[in-house]
């Protein structure tokens, strides 16, 4: 069974619109299919607005096209209840709230207020909150088991 991971938004821009080298190990788990992509509603409709701006589309006029092909790589999720874990910027509390309650194995993001969560997420429940180049690294690696402390 392929494991799951949440994408932030700014991961998503790396992928569908700045083609980050970053994230050619997690395109290559995707269409592998060993790792399957959530989101919500409420985070394609944030990427789409985000696709749509001023400065995304002086750098790529098609990038609102990238959502289609966000549409082919997620599976839609419908919102999930609030995690135990709080982020300290209400923007980003959908994108750890979606994978605690989903189980996902990871949560890509390069946003401080997630990354801080980390060791929380991963201690309840076995997530790896991570930046896309960290992942490069753990993504081979087995998950230990929090230690009982």
């Amino acid at each position: 069974m392929p494991d799951t991971a949440v994408l932030d938004t700014n991961v998503w821009l790396d992928w569908l619109v700045f083609d980050d080298p970053g994230i050619a190990l997690l395109r290559g788990a995707v269409a592998q299919g060993a790792l399957v992509l959530l989101a919500t509603p409420w985070m394609r409709a944030e990427l789409l607005s985000v696709l749509e701006r001023p400065l995304i589309l002086a750098r790529r006029p098609d990038a609102p096209r990238g959502i289609d092909q966000f549409d082919r790589l997620i599976r839609l999720c419908e919102p999930a209840p609030r995690a135990h874990l709080v982020c300290t910027d209400p923007a980003d509390q959908s994108f750890i709230d979606l994978a605690s309650h989903q189980r996902s194995r990871w949560l890509l993001t390069k946003d401080r207020a997630l990354l801080r969560l980390a060791r929380g997420a991963r201690a309840r429940h076995a997530l790896m909150v991570l930046t896309p180049l960290a992942f490069q690294s753990a993504y081979n690696r087995p998950v230990q088991a929090p230690s009982a402390s």
